[in-house]
């Protein structure tokens, strides 16, 4: 018992219950401090800097690309600050451990070099505007739309619905398919004695009669005639230009007009398995 006693003198409990006091009041305070300095700082943004982007003359998805970047970078600092200020209070000596050497000094120096080339890579890709909010892309292996641009990573929202993160540094090549107008091309398959004019007459005829009804079509469909596809079958092709992201739309209403216009006028179409000298 004795040792016990001299062991807890030793400790001096009063001095560390006065410590973890202190400590959990100032962790409580600085809480409060920084919810109130999101509050104050979000309020500031969203009615000075984000109007001031919504007034500028730049696009709808523009606007929005700049306003999520600055948010996150808003939203880091403001983290990196709190954090810095808890490890301050517990006592850990956080200069030193940035500065300090060793395996952990690496590990750090080369998760802030790719931070850094992160960041780098998110403003030049804002600077030069390769793509917005909204946009229809590929890079790498991912196709989708933009979802959000960040200080550190993009997020693409796949066709499917899948949500993809890439890190900035990793974006080399952008394939934007958001920029102009795009190129819709229908290949209408046709047997080897299918009479060509015939079908070039009717798809002509099919194109004066709807353009009216489809604005989204810019200039005139472009009749290429037979063509033979990956497979090695022998197709009628035509090219349409239409505004980005009208590609699906515009192609499934013209194979559909141009089909029923050609079976209407007994043309016949071959499907995969069909044997071409069963038809006439």
């Amino acid at each position: 018992m004795n040792i016990i006693s001299k062991y807890i003198e030793q400790l001096q409990v009063e001095e560390i219950a006065i410590d973890l006091i202190s400590k959990t009041v100032s962790l409580i305070l600085l809480l409060v401090l920084f919810l109130i300095a999101k509050r104050v700082v979000n309020f500031i943004f969203t009615h000075a800097v984000a109007k001031s982007i919504a007034l500028s003359r730049q696009t709808e998805a523009r606007q929005k690309t700049i306003t999520k970047l600055l948010h996150n970078i808003m939203n880091y600092t403001l983290y990196f600050f709190f954090i810095y200020w808890v490890l301050s209070i517990l006592g850990v000596p956080v200069s030193s451990l940035l500065a300090g050497a060793g395996l952990a000094g690496v590990a750090l120096g080369l998760g802030a070099q790719g931070f850094l080339t992160d960041v780098v890579n998110g403003f030049f890709i804002l600077l030069e505007n390769q793509f917005e909010v909204g946009d229809s892309v590929v890079i790498g292996a991912v196709e989708g739309n933009i979802s959000s641009v960040g200080i550190r990573t993009t997020q693409i929202r796949g066709f499917d619905g899948t949500l993809h993160f890439i890190p900035n540094r990793n974006i080399t090549v952008v394939s934007n398919k958001s920029r102009g107008d795009m190129r819709v091309q229908i290949d209408i398959p046709i047997y080897a004695h299918t009479d060509l004019e015939k079908v070039a007459n009717i798809i002509k005829t099919v194109n004066q009669e709807q353009l009216p009804s489809f604005p989204e079509i810019v200039g005139s469909p472009t009749i290429l005639g037979p063509r033979t596809n990956s497979t090695a079958q022998l197709v009628f092709r035509i090219d349409i230009f239409v505004q980005n992201g009208k590609q699906s739309y515009i192609y499934s209403n013209f194979y559909r007009l141009y089909q029923e216009a050609l079976l209407e006028n007994d043309i016949h179409l071959p499907t995969m398995y069909a044997n071409p000298t069963l038809s006439k």
